[in-house]
């Protein structure tokens, strides 16, 4: 058992069919192979360094599946534009994961604060989270079935071991990814990504019962 996680307490991919955002339903200009290759080889360079051994990019018929990666990638490139431009305090966020810089007080080192929405009643928030400011962390990504039921293959059988997992870290590409591994790989990936990665991580299981690390914990 993790010792960072409180009360108790690999990777998988999520899927849905008719999915957009994988490469055979995508667009001719990104069938063509110089694009393709030029897509992964920038997908792989900012994967590499973050959740390395977390995720699986090819299917076994050598297909490019982006399911449980796209998202986090495509935050992580807006950000990129934004700072582009000069633009040192934002905040953005898409379909609930959240990636800052600055302060939305600029110069004040005052973090930027993310809510995550309580699984058992979307009017509601579990808690919230201060990212970028003075703190190290800018990134928060929220996995589960609450919002989109259930679309996430989970390792075995059985029920999933949590309906719902936020993943707070340094860079948005590995708390998207890390969140949506752990619904899938239950509580041995939730101690692998703990004991592996710079995270802090808040899991919701099916009774409503939860278990943070001590950075959510500090924070509720």
């Amino acid at each position: 058992m993790n010792p960072r996680l409180q009360s108790a307490a690999a990777a998988g991919t999520r899927r849905q069919a008719g999915d957009t955002d994988r490469p055979h339903g995508a667009p001719d200009a990104f069938r063509s192979q110089s694009r393709r290759r030029l897509f992964r080889a920038d997908l792989l360079t900012v994967l590499a360094p973050s959740v390395a051994g977390a995720v699986a990019l090819w299917l076994a018929d050598g297909v490019l599946d982006l399911s449980g990666t796209i998202k986090g990638y495509a935050i992580r490139r807006s950000g990129a534009a934004l700072r582009g431009v000069g633009l040192e305090d934002w905040c953005l966020n898409a379909g609930g994961d959240v990636l800052v810089s600055g302060s939305p007080e600029p110069g004040s080192g005052v973090p930027w604060q993310a809510g995550i929405v309580d699984p058992a009643d979307r009017r509601r928030l579990a808690t919230a989270v201060p990212l970028g400011g003075a703190g190290r962390f800018t990134a928060l990504a929220t996995s589960g079935s609450a919002e989109r039921g259930d679309h996430i293959w989970t390792a075995g059988a059985g029920l999933a071991d949590f309906v719902q997992v936020s993943v707070v870290a340094l860079d948005i590409v590995t708390a998207d990814v890390l969140a949506t591994a752990i619904v899938a790989g239950g509580r041995p990936m939730l101690d692998r990504a703990t004991d592996e990665w710079e995270v802090e991580v808040l899991a919701t299981l099916p009774d409503g019962g939860l278990l943070g690390t001590p950075g959510f914990r500090a924070s509720s």
